[in-house]
């Protein structure tokens, strides 16, 4: 008789308690039963623990977590991914809605893919629909070509199933960058990811966002990057994507990352640019644009930090 594997949810909370209930509906209540939910509460100062636990009373697969210091967001997905025992663990945000298939149709997916997501379709904060999904927007991608993440990203945190053994490579995750953006980088060279068409998660959209994917206008602008902070941003990333230990093409890697760094101490930075119109096709495989819009793109990389802060 074939086993059914244990999938691990991996929930992290903080002051979330006016949409958690809607979202732990969605769990509870998945048609894959083998299912585990570790909720690591990050210090909520609302209801958020009150909610969990009742949940935790009526629903024995709930395990309830409590951080005794506030680990920031990146920091209690670690924590709760490794209080994961499944073989493969999915990641969840708080105030989502998740399809009651989604865990089935992922765990019947994955094969000898590392990971595999899916498209999401967006929601206002009020859960009313946007009437536009994640692949409206960008190029989700499925392969093994870690250069695809160098400077986009397609993959949401919420839409991951990964197979335990990812964590290995990718652990610790990076504090001061998005950990869905590192599993994609990760995965995609020590193995291949998938994804599934149907949108199998309503991704509720907040003006507050960190992510802001849809690009809007915030109520509150105080966390924009400037245009230096941005590359000095992409700079640190790609640092950490020339230093992991198992990247399938180093040399590439590294010649992205010193053309970057080039860029950041000097005026002008035509190898930066030489280098993204080599890869184009690769690196801009999830940018959504017109070819015109490319040629922009790699043309702006020309600029350098020093000459972007004599017009700043």
């Amino acid at each position: 008789m074939e086993q059914t594997p244990l999938v691990s949810i991996a929930l992290c909370t903080y002051n979330g308690a006016k949409y958690l209930s809607e979202q732990l509906d969605t769990l509870v209540n998945q048609t894959y039963k083998a299912i585990e939910i570790i909720i690591v509460d990050d210090c909520s100062i609302d209801q958020t623990v009150d909610i969990v636990n009742s949940y935790a009373a009526r629903y024995p697969q709930i395990k309830v977590f409590q951080n005794e210091n506030n680990l920031g967001f990146t920091g209690n997905f670690e924590k709760a991914v490794k209080l994961c025992s499944g073989e493969y663990i999915a990641l969840c945000d708080q105030d989502d809605l998740w399809d009651l298939k989604k865990i089935e149709l992922q765990v019947r997916g994955i094969k000898d893919h590392i990971f595999i997501y899916h498209d999401s379709e967006f929601i206002h904060e009020d859960g009313s629909a946007m009437g536009k999904k994640v692949s409206d927007i960008m190029n989700l991608y499925r392969g093994g070509e870690p250069e695809v993440f160098l400077f986009f990203n397609c993959v949401s945190g919420h839409s991951i199933l990964m197979k335990r053994e990812l964590l290995a490579d990718a652990l610790p995750l990076k504090q001061s960058y998005f950990h869905d953006w590192w599993l994609a980088y990760v995965a995609t060279n020590v193995g291949t990811i998938d994804f599934i068409p149907q949108c199998l998660v309503k991704y509720r959209q907040h003006d507050s966002s960190d992510t802001n994917i849809l690009r809007r206008q915030r109520k509150q602008d105080k966390h924009k990057l400037s245009s230096i902070q941005k590359i000095e941003r992409i700079e640190q990333w790609l640092a950490y994507c020339t230093d992991f230990p198992k990247n399938k093409n180093q040399k590439v890697i590294d010649q992205f990352y010193a053309a970057y760094k080039k860029r950041v101490g000097s005026y002008l930075s035509f190898q930066l640019s030489g280098l993204l119109f080599r890869y184009r096709k690769t690196v801009f495989f999830i940018r959504k644009k017109s070819k015109l819009n490319m040629l922009n793109y790699i043309y702006s990389q020309i600029w350098g930090v020093k000459t972007k802060k004599i017009f700043s």
